[in-house]
């Protein structure tokens, strides 16, 4: 019974968390009061883990400032997470980017995935790299284009 009530309450809190994986720059939004006032304060670098599942699944962003990394986790279904921007996409062959902790520099940076969309396709397809080919005339075809 409590199993089902669980997974009844996730049903209803579900937010679109499926939106960024692994990799992504990401832009998080997060609601901070101070006081009286709440302001909204943005947190953005690459997503490097996610783990847990349901409600109580969390985000691990990283970024640098002033020369040093800065790693904050954040509960996913957190209503301090006002929106979660992705910026830009990565491939990724991990399903954590711990490794990235040790790199200085340029060498942090990911490889952009590149992502072509229609209006009417939600799902994002994969480009595959290189030109297209097109076919070479036959010499016969050659010949008698010339003339």
């Amino acid at each position: 019974m409590s199993q089902e009530l669980i997974k009844h309450v996730e049903e209803l809190s579900k937010k679109e968390t499926d939106r960024f994986e692994i990799g992504d720059t990401v832009n998080v939004h997060v609601r901070i009061l101070e006081g009286d006032k709440e302001r909204i304060q943005i947190f953005n670098g690459v997503v490097i883990a996610r783990s847990g599942r349901g409600t109580g699944e969390m985000f691990t962003v990283r970024r640098i400032v002033a020369g040093e990394g800065v790693e904050r986790k954040f509960p996913v279904m957190s209503p301090r997470i006002a929106k979660i921007e992705v910026t830009r996409s990565a491939v990724v062959r991990r399903a954590k980017l711990y490794f990235l902790r040790d790199r200085v520099g340029k060498a942090v940076r990911l490889k952009e995935r590149r992502i072509e969309r229609k209006a009417e396709d939600i799902k994002p397809k994969i480009r595959k790299r290189g030109r297209k080919k097109t076919p070479k005339p036959v010499a016969a075809e050659a010949a008698e284009a010339t003339e």
